[in-house]
């Protein structure tokens, strides 16, 4: 099972900078694959950005296209979602979630075939606030 744990979130000012971490934890990492979620007071959670290691593939919604990156260490079993040019509408909890295969990108893209609910994994979440 695998665990996670986001951190780097905070508040910055509109076009301010903040990097979110996602660490994982646990016994197997085999076809992991990660998606960062958000979610603003009184909306809907919606995907944002994810990555799958094994099938070298990174994904951006085109809400935050431009703007958000998201990138991944080996190493240290960490995703990361570079935040840019922040707006006062990204404010919201972050949520990173990890599954098998390519489960989190039909999540996060909200392609047909795709469901939160397949996401077996996901952290306690990180605040951003962005003011204006």
């Amino acid at each position: 099972q695998v665990h996670l744990a986001e951190s780097g979130g905070g508040s910055v000012q509109t076009g301010g900078s903040l990097r979110l971490s996602c660490v994982a934890s646990g016994s197997s990492y085999e076809s992991i694959c990660f998606g960062w979620f958000r979610q603003a007071p009184g909306k809907e959670r919606e995907g944002v950005a994810t990555f799958y290691p094994a099938g070298s593939r990174a994904d951006i919604v085109d809400s935050v296209k431009g703007r958000f990156i998201v990138s991944h260490a080996t190493a240290e079993n960490t995703v990361y979602l570079e935040m840019n040019r922040l707006r006062p509408e990204d404010t919201g909890m972050y949520y990173c979630a990890s599954a098998r295969g390519w489960k989190c990108r039909r999540a996060v893209l909200g392609l047909p075939d795709g469901d939160v609910n397949s996401l077996d994994a996901w952290g306690q979440g990180t605040l951003v606030t962005v003011s204006s």
